[in-house]
């Protein structure tokens, strides 16, 4: 019950959002690199930001440092989507919010000096890299969904790291906003404040369950969108392209923009990769070594990301668009 009056709830806020959102124009406009070709609402993914707020009002002694971060990062993403923000003040903002994230789970304490640079750059990799992933009608909430899902489980079956309805609010949400984006004409997108915000929530999961079992291969939830966003940076680097600009070489947007399968079904063929990975991971644990396992999920990936490369091949499409 306590769930089903959240979801109406954050349902109601959604709506009240979209009239927000039409009064002052708060949209996103199609170019030539865009994976969409109508005008849509951006900013959908507040929603995220607004389920952590109901968790934070009544955990207010226990998650101050981690509601603090989330809302740094909401704030300066809904600034940068309704008006654009240089990079340096959010890469500024992103690093303040991630060592407040540390401070909650007291990782300055728990790892050597060398161990919280690989934290920071690990954190920081992750949000900007869910950031670029998100494009396509369904695919934030979707995959979203399935790494909270692989969470919760592992929470509820293999190791207790924290209050499973903090998973559960985040997936609530998820259910919410798929509600309105996960359609052929998606009724809103996530924007950055929704993108960074759950991203950093998934952060926080992950580097939390990866301390208390002192074991890295939960970063595997997230080997799909790992996978695709790192070789893409790389192929763009190869090709002496700015990795901040706009474009159209994830292998996502190829399948949805050059051979116009339809968003919905790309996106869920990212989460059922997902959750081929997770279940891999969840049935492994503890019984291969961790670099194995790295391994066996990121090999398979790795060649099917190079698919890509036969596509655009075999539709004559330059490698330099």
């Amino acid at each position: 019950m306590q769930y089903t009056i959240l979801g109406i709830f954050l349902m109601i806020i959604m709506l009240l959002y979209f009239k927000v959102a039409n009064h002052f124009n708060i949209i996103d406009k199609p170019n030539e690199r865009s994976s969409h070709t109508e005008i849509t609402l951006r900013g959908g993914g507040i929603i995220f930001w607004f389920a952590s707020l109901l968790y934070f009002a009544q955990h207010i002694g226990s998650n101050y440092f981690f509601f603090t971060g989330i809302t740094l990062v909401s704030l300066v993403s809904f600034w940068d989507d309704i008006q654009g923000l240089s990079n340096k003040i959010r890469i500024s903002i992103h690093f303040l919010s991630i060592t407040l994230l540390f401070y909650d789970l007291e990782l300055f304490n728990l790892v050597p000096i060398w161990g919280v640079i690989v934290a920071y750059i690990l954190a920081i990799g992750l949000i900007n890299a869910y950031n670029f992933m998100d494009g396509i009608n369904g695919i934030t909430g979707l995959y979203t969904l399935v790494v909270m899902g692989s969470l919760l489980y592992v929470n509820t079956k293999i190791q207790l790291f924290i209050d499973a309805a903090f998973i559960k609010y985040a997936m609530i949400a998820c259910l919410v906003f798929l509600f309105f984006n996960y359609r052929k004409r998606a009724k809103c997108f996530a924007g950055d404040i929704g993108s960074i915000a759950i991203a950093f929530w998934v952060i926080y999961l992950v580097l939390k369950l990866i301390l208390i079992t002192t074991s890295v291969i939960w970063l595997l939830f997230l080997a799909v969108y790992g996978v695709d966003a790192i070789c893409t940076i790389i192929h763009r680097l190869y090709l002496k392209q700015n990795i901040f600009e706009a474009h159209r070489l994830h292998l996502y947007q190829v399948l949805s923009n050059e051979y116009k399968i339809q968003h919905r079904l790309v996106a869920a063929y990212y989460a059922i990769a997902q959750i081929i990975v997770s279940v891999l991971v969840i049935c492994l644990y503890q019984k291969v070594q961790d670099i194995l396992l790295f391994i066996i999920i990121i090999a398979p990936l790795l060649l099917l990301y190079t698919l890509k490369f036969y596509l655009l091949n075999k539709s004559n499409l330059k490698l330099n668009i």
